[in-house]
């Protein structure tokens, strides 16, 4: 079956999709429907945590099928108990409340610290939000994202958002000095569409500090970097701090539509009845499925896989690509890696589907790998053997 580039023409026309379809995939690797293989360093934008047809997932979530999809949340369902006891052993932190996606667990964070402002007494609470952020695409999370190009044709965009730049504690200090509006300060450990920029390990610290010392809640967006990617479960844990908010989603469910907000003692009783809710959030198959995923990650051990293999792959990409005059950094931790080129080169997203490699391109220039938690040694290599060649004639054309 030939697949032509306009191959939806019922789908609304939201995305520049590369003209290919996938059928089915075992491991980190996929086919299309025309039989052609690919290497999966894209891991579905840092979802698939345990790759494709994981032998220890499918029968687990062909059980739940047969059980329980979905009740409401009119009725208790053990299976969110189960998973928010883990997630809140795994952080240190309180409660969580179980929604559909990272922008649903960022919008309900925006919802927190909002409220947590007004129970404090300030009638217009702020949140501070950083340059090149991406919190998602609701009109709240799009007006605390920093990207201009996903705001445009949105406007007007909501208000109570006070922007600064990344790692640079002073500029914090300086936007809110004497501000008794602001409730919280909200950032991604990591930040994945904003080009794989990562925050230094001492200015988290320094505004977990600053938090503290004006009771501030301290929100982290761990929707990309979290779940393992990095070696910890959580990225901000390198840092060893614990934040009073965390939006979670992506890898938690290992492709099974997932979303969670998990709260420390600050903000642990913010939300009451009837201050927010979610009809699919919390679904025993979506609950089942973030259970599995932690169990099989801890049985396998994934998290040290993510930590030593995404060390291998970081050197290899520095020993083949670091040179180069137009490679300008490589960065990240364990399997979230960017590779920051002097030019736009959304164009090798096509050619690396070509060469047989699903990777994608954000912030215009910066290669970005999120492969699945499973990925060998041997895979990461191959992961560079296929893309280097790519990126080194595309940096060799005139521009």
């Amino acid at each position: 079956m030939a697949l032509i580039a306009a191959a939806s023409p019922h789908v609304m026309n939201t995305y520049g999709r590369v003209p290919i379809a996938l059928s089915h995939g075992a491991g980190v690797r996929v086919w299309d429907v025309n039989g052609k293989e690919y290497l999966d360093a894209l891991g579905g934008i840092a979802v698939n945590t345990l790759g494709h047809g994981h032998p220890k997932l499918v029968p687990a979530l062909q059980d739940q099928v047969a059980k329980l999809i979905h009740t409401s949340n009119y009725y208790h369902v053990p299976l969110q108990e189960q998973l928010a006891a883990r997630l809140v052993e795994m952080s240190g932190m309180t409660n969580v409340f179980f929604c559909n996606s990272g922008l649903e667990a960022n919008e309900a964070a925006l919802k927190i610290a909002r409220k947590y402002g007004h129970d404090r007494g300030i009638a217009l609470p702020q949140i501070v939000v950083y340059e090149k952020a991406f919190h998602g695409r609701s009109i709240a999370t799009l007006s605390a994202t920093g990207n201009e190009k996903v705001q445009k044709g949105f406007e007007p965009l909501v208000e109570g958002f006070i922007r600064v730049p990344l790692n640079d504690i002073e500029a914090l200090r300086k936007a809110t000095e004497g501000n008794p509006n602001v409730a919280a300060v909200f950032f991604e450990t990591i930040q994945g569409e904003g080009g794989v920029n990562p925050m230094r390990i001492e200015y988290l610290q320094q505004v977990r500090k600053l938090c503290d010392e004006r009771e501030w809640l301290l929100m982290i967006d761990e929707v990309q970097c979290g779940m393992g990617r990095t070696g910890k479960w959580f990225a901000h844990q390198w840092a060893g701090i614990r934040p009073d908010v965390m939006p979670l989603a992506k890898g938690l469910g290992s492709g099974v539509p997932i979303g969670a907000v998990v709260a420390g003692p600050r903000a642990a009783g913010v939300l009451q009845p009837g201050n927010h809710g979610t009809t699919f959030g919390g679904n025993p198959l979506a609950m089942r499925a973030g259970v599995e995923t932690i169990r099989i990650m801890e049985e396998d051990k994934l998290l040290e896989n993510a930590a030593t293999v995404g060390a291998h792959l970081k050197a290899a990409l520095e020993r083949e690509l670091g040179g180069l005059r137009d490679v300008r950094e490589i960065r990240g931790q364990g399997l979230m890696l960017g590779i920051e080129l002097g030019k736009p080169c959304g164009a090798l997203v096509q050619r690396a589907a070509d060469a047989g490699l699903l990777i994608s391109v954000t912030a215009d220039s910066v290669i970005r790998l999120v492969p699945p938690l499973i990925l060998s040694v041997a895979e990461a290599d191959e992961i560079v053997a296929r893309l280097a060649p790519i990126v080194r004639g595309f940096l060799a054309e005139p521009q």
